[in-house]
């Protein structure tokens, strides 16, 4: 596979390239190493494309995420504690989960445990690889990757896409690289408040 469009949000490639430029040749090699032609291997069932012969979500995953994780890259997960009281939320949302739950049950609230699980981190840079439907895109976007960042778990998230050639060729409703970019410049300059690269694949 190979990288066709990539864009930095906040100065996330930047601050890679002179930062972190041995994992970002990496995130570079993975793509690369990747043979989109291994993974045309879904029978379409849907009225549109039936019989077609399209790239599988699936396998490109995980593929991919073997890659990763051969490479070093885990699995992290980031916990915090929420409640019914939006003051409150506002209140612990900075705090460690302990002094969260602690700072809530003292309110005399219940506190509810909750967590952001992300596929790849390593060396504070979390990856996502997303082939599946557009809204999880939103959500790594401006959940996921923010959750990380704010826990200071990472400094640069990056979500690789497929570019919309790729995305045709595969079920609907996939996300693609074009949209995502469009709903992310229209939240504005510094929405959401974390560095991010944002990377369009095609086979």
């Amino acid at each position: 596979m190979r990288i066709v469009e990539y864009h930095s949000h906040l100065n996330g490639l930047e601050f890679l390239l002179v930062h972190q430029p041995d994992l970002w040749k990496e995130i570079e090699d993975i793509i690369a190493s990747a043979d989109a032609d291994r993974f045309k291997v879904k029978i379409s069932k849907e009225k549109t494309m039936l019989g077609k012969k399209l790239y599988s979500p699936k396998e490109m995953n995980k593929a991919i995420g073997k890659s990763f994780m051969d490479k070093g890259w885990v699995e992290s997960r980031t916990g915090y504690w929420v409640t019914k009281d939006a003051r409150l939320i506002r209140r612990t949302m900075n705090l460690s989960a302990e002094e969260q739950k602690r700072e809530i049950e003292d309110t005399g609230e219940v506190p509810i445990y909750s967590y952001n699980q992300t596929d790849f981190v390593k060396n504070r840079v979390a990856v996502e690889v997303q082939f599946g439907k557009y809204a999880f895109v939103a959500f790594d976007l401006f959940v996921k990757h923010m959750a990380f960042f704010v826990g200071d778990i990472i400094d640069v998230g990056i979500e690789i896409l497929p570019m919309k050639e790729l995305q045709s060729e595969m079920s609907t409703g996939i996300g693609y690289y074009e949209r995502e970019l469009y709903n992310l410049l229209r939240q504005g300059r510094g929405i959401p408040a974390v560095p991010l690269v944002i990377v369009g694949v095609a086979a």
